[in-house]
């Protein structure tokens, strides 16, 4: 078999032109798209699924501000705007463990689709982003591949909302990895029907569960202290019971969370059970391994709950998150880098585009921003270096580990797109290039758009 096939030389049709194209429409691809088009410029918006919205829709993941308690301190803006259109259209639950509320998983797709018309976004589903158009060092635009197959899209300026610097990556730009041995879990998401609510709850006030509890098992947690006697929806005792009976094996002693809302119809949501080390973001034949491999360790999950948890008897999937969450896969290096010292001591930025509560949720470290402390977002963490018209948001901006065990967080993502959004916008209105705009207006437009700057 030979290493490599040359393909012929093709001709691919230049279907749309826009000022900002945004690759991804999870959290803060869907914000940046949402902040540039009510800047008053034209806006695509390109997923490679068949709705919006990324964890929250795509992965499932509920708990959008899942952090925030009585003095918890946000940047308002796109993010707590997803909160209440949710709210307001039935898509949202009161949260299990915080003053926020979930957000529906399936109601959010309609949420996505009613604030992308309003917005008057073109928008592109299905179509996946396989290259980045180029001159020089400039991206000019990208290439989509679909049931329609191989497509342009022409652009003034893109946003790599992608979750994992795809086109930063592919433009050239520096972007590094987590070593493995280090790397965020991977989850698969799932929901399960047939619970009894009564004795579930009971259940959960008869053995109440805190946050210092998620140090078991193996995973040593750090807090700073003041989390350990927080309620937390944790699950661990019934997995641990069923590795001692055999139900589980016993390599498998990382199965074990927590659960999301309880509803009066029998429906548990989001089930935040499974977490599989080792899974390659990046890498396609991972995600195929452990996306099979999570959901058998989903339905290990269930037959415990049915057997040892209360109100869980009668327990049945209902379903699983379309694709496997990924926390942790490439990250740009950036104009600047966020530090363990900017997410740990409130870190402060003349170009900040939002702010972000001191919450940090990775790589064994858990602290809740239940004091007021916040951190600046920088706009520089954004721009990739030695690549022109392009901005990254989202998981992917320039930090350390630490850093990103805050930045990665879905609210801080729609911090970071709306801000990504504005100084696209701004960018083109004022002809100037994305590392020289005026950072000034930037951030009197995001405080227009509702966004607590500093």
């Amino acid at each position: 078999m030979p290493d490599l096939i040359q393909e012929p030389a093709r001709q691919t049709p230049v279907i749309h032109e826009t000022d900002v194209l945004v690759v991804g429409s999870g959290p803060g691809g869907l914000s940046a798209a949402l902040a540039a088009a009510r800047c008053g410029v034209e806006v695509t918006l390109l997923e490679r699924f068949g709705c919006f919205g990324g964890n929250i829709t795509v992965v499932g993941v509920e708990g959008f501000a899942w952090y925030r308690h009585e003095q918890t301190v946000e940047a308002g803006g796109i993010g707590r705007e997803f909160e209440d259109r949710a709210k307001a259209m039935g898509a949202a639950t009161p949260e299990s463990q915080s003053l926020s509320y979930e957000l529906d998983s399936e109601g959010f797709k309609l949420v996505a689709d009613r604030l992308v018309e309003e917005a008057g976004i073109h928008p592109m589903l299905h179509r996946q982003f396989v290259a980045p158009i180029t001159d020089g060092n400039t991206i000019t635009g990208v290439i989509v591949e679909s049931k329609a197959g191989r497509e342009a899209i022409l652009a003034k300026r893109v946003i790599d909302a992608t979750g994992d610097a795809d086109v930063a990556h592919r433009m050239g730009a520096a972007t590094h990895k987590t070593p493995m041995e280090n790397v965020q879990a991977a989850s698969v998401m799932f929901h399960i029907a047939g619970v009894d609510k009564t004795a579930f709850m009971a259940g959960v006030k008869a053995s109440p569960q805190t946050y210092a509890d998620w140090s078991s098992g193996e995973w040593q947690v750090e807090t700073s202290g003041k989390e350990d006697d927080m309620f937390s929806p944790f699950l661990g005792k019934p997995f641990e019971q069923a590795i001692r009976d055999g139900l589980i094996p016993a390599h498998l002693n990382t199965i074990g969370g927590t659960w999301g809302a309880v509803h009066d119809s029998g429906e548990m949501t989001y089930m935040n059970l499974v977490h599989l080390a080792g899974v390659d973001g990046v890498d396609p034949d991972s995600l195929t391994r452990f996306e099979i491999e999570g959901r058998r360790q989903a339905m290990l999950a269930i037959d415990a709950l049915r057997a040892y948890t209360p109100g869980c008897e009668a327990a049945r999937l209902r379903n699983f998150g379309m694709s496997i969450g990924i926390r942790d896969s490439r990250k740009i290096d950036a104009v600047y880098n966020m530090t363990e010292n900017d997410v740990r001591h409130e870190g402060r930025f003349e170009d900040s585009i939002g702010i972000y509560p001191e919450f940090i949720d990775g790589y064994g470290i858990l602290i809740l921003p239940t004091t007021g402390r916040y951190m600046h977002v920088p706009y520089r963490s954004m721009l990739p270096k030695g690549v022109r018209n392009l901005l990254v948001a989202g998981r992917a901006t320039g930090g350390d580990m630490v850093a990103h065990a805050a930045t990665r967080n879905m609210a801080c993502c729609t911090v970071s797109g709306q801000g990504a959004g504005v100084a696209a916008a701004l960018s083109v209105k004022h002809g100037r290039e994305l590392d020289a705009v005026n950072i000034s207006d930037v951030q009197s437009e995001l405080k227009s758009q509702g966004v607590r700057i500093a």
